[in-house]
């Protein structure tokens, strides 16, 4: 693109006023561009702070409806679910991940007796069921795959019988999304799409995340022989390209913001439906921030997600999304 010389052009005369920059932006972000994650727990009629999270909360399945009503009242269109699994349902077989009443199954009936236009999305892997906190089985000190993948098969079906619209396999393990879709087909959940996980970095930014799961002190080790190595970006094309393959309908990156060049490539490349997760240490460094006085908290809040749109994102899974549909409105 080539531009007059200075005088003649002058880029300023675009930005002198709100009405003409709002004329000429590029990007817009509204709340559909969000998905909130929350988190349940069991009890009745609570919640409960998550401390390294501030304005993050655990509640109970009855009150997931309200969230649900909530999020139809400021125009966010998807709810993700999270279970904070209590520790004695924590097993090396992880039987709670496939129970129809466990509690993210119980949530999800939940929101949609109470607010059925609101898109419930979940969250399949066994890191909230498995004793050693891993996303899959432990088997002599390996995280083993085929296995793992037939127990994601049997949890996916659960939650797409409890009403779930949208599965979202957080776990990495190999061939997955394939027998994921082919289960859906030949159990009558055709409809049911699946949003993976499919480029998803061993992480430092989620940290929080675990507390609020209650999944930190379960860790036994890393999850590095599963997740993606932050130092590699060809390898999120071919993760990509691999679960479109095999049926998934839209894409995601994990973590967000130290991994916008991803997310562009991931777009630029394939032009699917693509999201990135804003992940717990992400929001938790703005929220600590802004607690302090050093930074002002929806200005950077706005900016920090209007990067993903910037960066290709078609959508954005944020723990933000009330707080920036409010701002926003």
């Amino acid at each position: 693109m080539t531009h007059a010389p200075y005088p003649l052009a002058r880029p300023r005369r675009l930005r002198q006023s709100a009405a003409i920059r709002s004329m000429v932006s590029q990007n817009v972000l509204t709340p559909a561009d969000f998905i909130w994650p929350i988190f349940v727990m069991d009890g009745t009629d609570a919640v409960e702070a998550v401390p390294s999270m501030p304005g993050v909360v655990r509640r109970t399945v009855d009150r997931v409806g309200a969230a649900a009503k909530e999020a139809r009242s400021l125009g966010i269109p998807a709810i993700c679910i999270f279970p904070y699994t209590d520790p004695a349902l924590k097993t090396e077989g992880c039987e709670e991940a496939w129970n129809p009443d466990n509690l993210s199954n119980r949530a999800i009936r939940e929101i949609k007796n109470a607010c059925p236009e609101i898109a419930v999305m979940t969250d399949i892997a066994l890191d909230p069921y498995n004793i050693n906190g891993h996303d899959g089985f432990v088997e002599n000190g390996e995280i083993v795959n085929d296995r793992t993948v037939d127990a994601l098969v049997k949890m996916g079906l659960a939650q797409a019988e409890a009403g779930a619209d949208i599965l979202g396999p957080s776990d990495m393990m190999d061939g997955r999304i394939g027998a994921l879709r082919e289960a859906m087909e030949s159990e009558g959940h055709q409809n049911v799409t699946i949003l993976s996980y499919a480029a998803k970095y061993a992480s430092a930014f989620y940290g929080p995340f675990r507390d609020a799961v209650g999944a930190s002190g379960a860790l036994t080790g890393d999850k590095k022989t599963y997740q993606m190595d932050p130092a590699n970006g060809d390898e999120a094309l071919t993760m990509i390209a691999r679960d479109l393959a095999e049926g998934a309908d839209m894409v995601m990156v994990k973590p967000g913001l130290a991994y916008l060049d991803i997310c562009w490539r991931v777009k630029e490349a394939f032009g699917a439906p693509t999201f990135a997760y804003q992940v717990s240490g992400e929001y938790a460094m703005v929220q600590a921030a802004a607690q302090n006085g050093w930074i002002d908290h929806d200005r950077v809040m706005l900016e920090s997600l209007m990067a993903f749109k910037r960066a290709g994102c078609d959508g954005i899974l944020t723990y933000f999304a009330p707080a920036a549909a409010r701002a926003l409105a």
